[in-house]
């Protein structure tokens, strides 16, 4: 039973990160001059359907996977794998916190999916402007006033990306639940505790 649960989280977990590297590559939009990209939808699924620490892992490597093949480095892949694990890991975290094993949603499970997600795109863009920070006026040797305004240009697109995800990502996840229970693929991710009776 052991050895079953455990190669599901692995199946799980590497099916969800080859969907991220998937979508990462191939879907972007061009929108109000950024682009629109839904691979953070992706990665705060991640954090819901697998669990806050199986869901962190699926994004981190789904997305730092992406920057190794294209080329962007081990370290740059390594600050993406963190970011990225954090902000799937605290969706996955509120959404199910407090929450019975194998129970339906309800309104208050609701409420912490959607917090979930708002805290996971709140957190990931301040993150982003950190990373930002620290590249171009530490590593770039960029003055603090073209640091700032660099800053500010990749504000607009974690807004609109991380807006985006905030709002649709718990909309796909509360449709998709009941069909992911009547599969039992929540209940093979997250088994029932046993009772020490």
């Amino acid at each position: 039973m052991k050895n079953s649960i455990k190669i599901h989280h692995i199946v799980y977990t590497a099916l969800m990160a080859a969907i991220i590297y998937a979508v990462v590559s191939l879907l972007t939009f061009p929108f109000m001059g950024t682009k629109l990209h839904p691979s953070n939808v992706f990665d705060m699924l991640a954090g819901l359907i697998l669990g806050p620490w199986l869901g962190g892992l699926a994004a981190g490597i789904g997305n730092s996977l992406y920057d190794i093949i294209h080329g962007y480095g081990i370290l740059e892949a390594l600050v993406t794998f963190a970011m990225k694990f954090i902000a799937a890991m605290l969706a996955g975290l509120i959404a199910n916190a407090y929450r019975k094993e194998g129970s339906t949603l309800r309104g208050k499970d609701h409420f912490r999916v959607v917090l979930g997600c708002v805290v996971s795109a709140v957190v990931y863009i301040a993150l982003y402007m950190l990373k930002t920070f620290i590249k171009q006026h530490y590593v770039g040797g960029v003055p603090l006033d073209g640091t700032w305004v660099a800053m500010l240009e990749k504000l607009t697109g974690s807004l609109i990306n991380n807006g985006f995800a905030a709002v649709v990502t718990p909309i796909f996840y509360i449709a998709l639940r009941p069909a992911l229970n009547a599969a039992g693929v929540i209940e093979r991710l997250r088994p029932r505790k046993k009772s020490i009776a």
